[in-house]
C-alpha cells in the first residue's frame, strides 16, 4: 500500500460527472493510494437540504471507487467555511491523511497559501477586516476585501473560500497534511447542464421534474438512484420552520440568531411561504443568503448557542462505508487513533451522536412511512457499507 494517504472532502448533493473528473484526477495524482472521503450529511455546509441521504450517497461514493467514507457531523456539516473545514480536515489528520486534494475554481495553490499566511500572521489583517465589518459588509466580504488590501488578490468564489478554510485549518493547528487543489471546470451557479455540470443546475433541473435533462451529467449509478429516490426540497420543511418561529418565545437561544434578526423573523414569517422568500425579506447587508439559511435550519433543527458551544470539537469518527482497501488501511491505522472509530451507533455513546439521531429524525419528517422509518432505523441499525 502507498505510503500517501489522500483525503477529500464533499457533500455529493448529488454525485455527478464533476465529482468523477476530481476522483480520477486524485487517482492520476496518487495511484494505488487509499482515499478517504469526509462526507457532509443529510444537511449542506451552504444552508439547504440533501437530495440523497447520507447512506445513499456513500452507496454511490463507494460505487465511484472511494475507499473510506466518514461522516462530518451536523454542527460542522451545515456551519460556515471556517467551521466546516476545521471538522473536516480534523477528521482527515485524526485518519492519518497525508495529502488534501480540493477542487478550486483558480486552481493556484501557492496564492491561497500566500493568502492564509496573511490572514494568520500579518498583524493588520484583522485591523482591516474589523473596519470593513464597521462599514456594514458581512463577515466573508470582509476578509475577502482585508486579503484583497493586503495582498493584491481577489479570491471570492465558492470553492476557493473553502479551500483557504482548509488551508487555514492545516496551518493553525499544524496538520502535516499537503493540500493539492485541481481545476473546477464549471461555475458553482451555472444552471446549464452539459456533461460536467454544477450541482446547481443537476438540483435545479431535479426540482423541475426534468431528470431526463441530467442523464449526459452524472454517472449511471447516480441517475438510477435519482429515479427511484423521493427527492426532498428545502421547502418540504418550512412549514415545520414556520411553527417553530411562531411558537418559540426566545428565538435568541438558537445559534446565530440575535435579537435584531429575531424581531425581523417574527415579523415576517405569518407573511411568508418559502425559505427564500422569507430570507429574501429579513437579509441585510451584513448577513448573507447562506448564513440566515443555515440560521434557519438551525432553527428547524433545535440547534442552540448552547450546542454550539459544547459542539466545537470533533470526539469521534463515524464509519458510513469503506472498500476492501479502506478496510485493510483502518486495520492498520485504528490502534493509532486517540479518539473513538464508531461502525455502530450504540457502541459509543457520545453528545452529538445523539444530537446527530435527532437530525436525522427531522430530515425523514417530509418522506413517505417505509422511507421515514428506513432513514431513522439506519441511523442506529446500519454498519458501514461494505464495497468489495
Amino acid at each position: 500500500m502507498s505510503s500517501k494517504v489522500i483525503g477529500i472532502i464533499a457533500e455529493y448533493n448529488p454525485f455527478h460527472n464533476g465529482h468523477w473528473y476530481h476522483l480520477n484526477k486524485v487517482k492520476e495524482m496518487f495511484p494505488n493510494s487509499p482515499i478517504i472521503l469526509v462526507l457532509g450529511g443529510n444537511f449542506t455546509q451552504r444552508g439547504d437540504i440533501s437530495i440523497l441521504d447520507k447512506w445513499t450517497k456513500t452507496d454511490l461514493a463507494l460505487k465511484a471507487g472511494i475507499d473510506l467514507i466518514v461522516e462530518l457531523p451536523f454542527p460542522f456539516s451545515c456551519a460556515s467555511a471556517d467551521i466546516f473545514a476545521e471538522g473536516a480536515v480534523g477528521i482527515l489528520n485524526y485518519l492519518g491523511v497525508t495529502d488534501l486534494v480540493f477542487g478550486s475554481e483558480s486552481d493556484d495553490i501557492e496564492g491561497i497559501k500566500q493568502l492564509v499566511e496573511t490572514e494568520l500572521y500579518n498583524p493588520d489583517f484583522n485591523s482591516l477586516v474589523k473596519v470593513y465589518l464597521r462599514m456594514g459588509y458581512n463577515y466573508p466580504t470582509a476578509l475577502s476585501k482585508a486579503l484583497e488590501d493586503i495582498t493584491g488578490a481577489n479570491y471570492n468564489l465558492p470553492n476557493d473560500i473553502l479551500g483557504i478554510s482548509y488551508v487555514k485549518a492545516i496551518y493553525s493547528n499544524n496538520y502535516k497534511i499537503t493540500p493539492h487543489t485541481i481545476k473546477r471546470t464549471t461555475d458553482y451557479h451555472s444552471k446549464e447542464l452539459k456533461e460536467i455540470s454544477s450541482a446547481t443546475s443537476i438540483r435545479e433541473a431535479l426540482l423541475n421534474k426534468e431528470l431526463i435533462n441530467i442523464k449526459e451529467s452524472v454517472p449511471l449509478f447516480t441517475y438510477k438512484k435519482l429515479e427511484q429516490e423521493y427527492l426532498p426540497k428545502l421547502d418540504d420543511y418550512f412549514l415545520l420552520l414556520k411553527y417553530k418561529i411562531i411558537s418559540i418565545d426566545d428565538l435568541t437561544k438558537y445559534n446565530l440568531v440575535d435579537s435584531g434578526l429575531a424581531t425581523k423573523l417574527k415579523k415576517e414569517i405569518l407573511d411568508s411561504y418559502s425559505f427564500d422568500e422569507l430570507i429574501t425579506k429579513v437579509k441585510s447587508k451584513n448577513l448573507t443568503y447562506s448564513r440566515l439559511s443555515r440560521t434557519l435550519i438551525y432553527i428547524l433543527c433545535d440547534y442552540t448557542k448552547a450546542l454550539a458551544n459544547e459542539f466545537k470539537t470533533i470526539k469521534y469518527v463515524r464509519l458510513l462505508g469503506f472498500s476492501t482497501k479502506g478496510k485493510d488501511y483502518l486495520n492498520k491505522v485504528k490502534k493509532d487513533i486517540d479518539i473513538p472509530i464508531i461502525s455502530k451507533f450504540t457502541r459509543e455513546k457520545d453528545n452529538m451522536l445523539e444530537y446527530e439521531y435527532q437530525i436525522t429524525k427531522i430530515y425523514a419528517l417530509v418522506f413517505g412511512k417505509e422511507k421515514s422509518k428506513e432513514l431513522i432505523e439506519n441511523e442506529f441499525k446500519m454498519k458501514p457499507i461494505r464495497e468489495e
